[in-house]
């Protein structure tokens, strides 16, 4: 099994950045592309943006094009998401996650959340 561990959340006013890290373990081999999630009080969980491991290849939610940055070191099994040009509505707790498939299906490793709070 994989375990997912993020860090770097906070609180950050308008404009400003954070970085996000989240530290893969255990079977990571085995997993093939690494996503952002994250979820607002009263919201769905919504994707924010991933990365394959291998390729380096990337995508992102219209919401976040722009001001997000998702990178990896596949050395130290840890994905990134820079943060930049922080909004109010970018408040949320952000999840990091796993799948075993590159191109398609469910993630199959989540972590357990870092609270991202921006102020107005």
């Amino acid at each position: 099994q994989v375990q997912l561990v993020e860090s770097g959340g906070g609180l950050v006013q308008a404009g400003g950045s954070l970085r996000l890290s989240c530290a893969a373990s255990g079977r990571t081999f085995d997993i093939s592309t690494m996503a952002w999630f994250r979820q607002a009080p009263g919201k769905e969980r919504e994707f924010v943006a991933r990365i394959r491991w291998k390729s380096g290849t990337t995508w992102y939610a219209d919401s976040v094009k722009g001001r997000f940055t998702i990178s990896s070191d596949n050395a130290k099994n840890t994905v990134y998401l820079q943060m930049n040009s922080l909004k109010p509505e970018d408040t949320a707790v952000y999840y990091c996650a796993g799948r075993k498939t590159a191109f398609s299906g469910a993630y199959d490793y989540w972590g357990q959340g870092t609270q991202v709070t921006v102020s107005s």
